[in-house]
């Protein structure tokens, strides 16, 4: 039903959150001629921009040149530095309000899109309401991406703590800095406070980066209290409480950590509790918003995109669905999501990356008798050599005819080096390709054509190709 208060408006495309993935819909529809209204109730960019991948980047830049800045003694450097935390603060705000005109409310105004800084719900699985506006569409595009999940600890809703929604507004620089949460927030953050000159303790109730290859987190884990950063793992917190100027953590071990601050990085939950999502019809599980390999909802018309579709959250997984349902309305193609190349990194140093199927998945779906997993150790590269910074490994797995499965690196540029194998992934190449290609000497890069050409090793320097060559030599 319309309300007589509210101005009523009739599109092609209505989409809720102005994210990374809802934007990008929006620009490339608005620039193919379709009309386009986006709602947004907070800042323009959303998570990602603002709060999430770009105050993170700029917060490990600051601390990576300050551990750098205290030279390299293996090189023959010494120095010294000096870090002005609210000076850091600064840098990092700076650099959101460097990209945020190429995301806000006047840029897509000039594309066509009528922008519309309101909250939106669902009245019906034809109109979305806010507060001054009705909006009618053809197709609703649900993007409202995900916040910080608050775990039931007890006394933690008395206590001040941090998410990744706070941390980087803060002036202060905490003195002991403790973290819920090892995953890639966690350990991100935990990196960059350590190297601005913060005591820091993790602590995860499983493993630290449990996502990714153990081998590979092993020694990355190492490598970061080898920097001073304490991390438990396999113990829970049992409660949390302000005691004077300090915060205690009590684990399940019944060690009390006692810090100055606090940082709550246990996960995301999707934002859809104040869509009205029943009044449209559409479905949802724990996870979210259940969509189809399509990205539509129970409600065909209605799609659902980046972290609020339940699926890998990762703001360059948002423009992918962008691109995936751009295709479906625009042109009816019925255009399909693929999990099989999705990549990852954990922005640490060294960076961990990660595209494929992990070594237990192949061994899992292929079984032990028809992979093969290889493994190439940085200290064999030329290039680390010279930066010493050999703690790394690649590591790939391909079947025993040479089909790419997935590929895994720990590398200073591991973020950079995992896009030749997104790229083979994607489009079915064999580790025959990976092999072939010309690498500049000396790079990082190089290792992937290495362990590339490592899967031939044990057919070309064979008794039986020995023997071939001999004869064929002397031809």
């Amino acid at each position: 039903m319309t309300s007589p208060h509210r101005s009523q408006i009739e599109t092609d495309i209505c989409i809720i959150g102005a994210g990374s993935g809802g934007l990008s819909v929006a620009a490339g529809a608005a620039q193919m001629g379709a009309r386009v209204v986006l709602f947004e109730r907070g800042e323009m960019g959303g998570d990602c921009l603002n709060t999430g991948c770009v105050p993170s980047k700029a917060l490990l830049a600051a601390g990576k040149f300050a551990h750098y800045g205290k030279g390299h003694p293996e090189m023959g450097i010494s120095g010294d530095n000096d870090v002005d935390f609210s000076a850091v603060k600064s840098h990092i705000a700076d650099v959101i309000a460097g990209i945020a005109p190429h995301d806000s409310v006047e840029r897509f105004e000039g594309l066509g899109v009528t922008v519309i800084s309101e909250e939106a719900q669902f009245t019906s699985a034809k109109v979305v309401a806010s507060r001054h506006y009705e909006v009618k569409a053809r197709y609703f595009v649900i993007a409202t991406g995900s916040h910080p999940f608050i775990p039931p600890i007890d006394g933690l809703d008395s206590t001040p703590f941090f998410t990744n929604e706070s941390i980087f507004q803060s002036q202060v620089k905490p003195h002991h800095l403790i973290i819920i949460g090892g995953g890639p927030i966690g350990m991100e953050m935990a990196q960059a406070h350590a190297r601005l000159g913060c005591e820091v303790t993790v602590i995860e109730g499983l493993k630290v980066m449990g996502r990714d290859d153990p081998e590979l987190t092993t020694i990355l884990r190492d490598q970061l209290m080898k920097e001073g950063i304490s991390i438990i793992e396999g113990t829970g917190v049992t409660s949390c409480a302000k005691v004077g100027e300090e915060i205690e953590v009590h684990l399940a071990d019944e060690r009390v950590i006692r810090g100055s601050d606090l940082l709550v990085a246990v996960g995301r939950r999707p934002n859809i509790s104040t869509l009205n999502l029943p009044a449209a019809g559409v479905m949802t599980n724990r996870q979210g918003i259940m969509t189809d390999d399509r990205l539509r909802t129970s409600v065909k018309h209605i799609f659902a995109i980046g972290d609020v579709a339940g699926r890998h959250q990762f703001t360059h997984i948002a423009g992918y669905h962008a691109s995936v349902i751009i295709r479906n309305m625009l042109f009816k193609l019925p255009t399909k999501i693929s999990d099989k190349a999705i990549p990852w990194v954990t922005y640490t140093d060294p960076e961990l990356a990660h595209v494929g199927m992990s070594a237990e998945e192949a061994l899992s779906a292929y079984g032990a008798d028809n992979i093969k997993i290889l493994n190439w150790s940085l200290a064999d590269n030329d290039r680390a050599r010279a930066e010493r910074k050999t703690e790394g490994v690649i590591k790939v797995t391909t079947t025993k005819k040479g089909k790419i499965l997935g590929a895994s690196i720990l590398a200073p540029h591991a973020g950079e080096m995992i896009n030749s194998w997104s790229l083979a992934l994607s489009s079915g190449l064999k580790i025959s390709a990976m092999a072939s290609y010309i690498a500049p000497y000396p790079t990082y890069g190089e290792a992937s054509k290495r362990i590339a050409g490592s899967y031939f090793t044990e057919t070309l320097f064979s008794p039986k190709m020995r023997a071939l060559v001999k004869r064929l030599v002397r031809l």
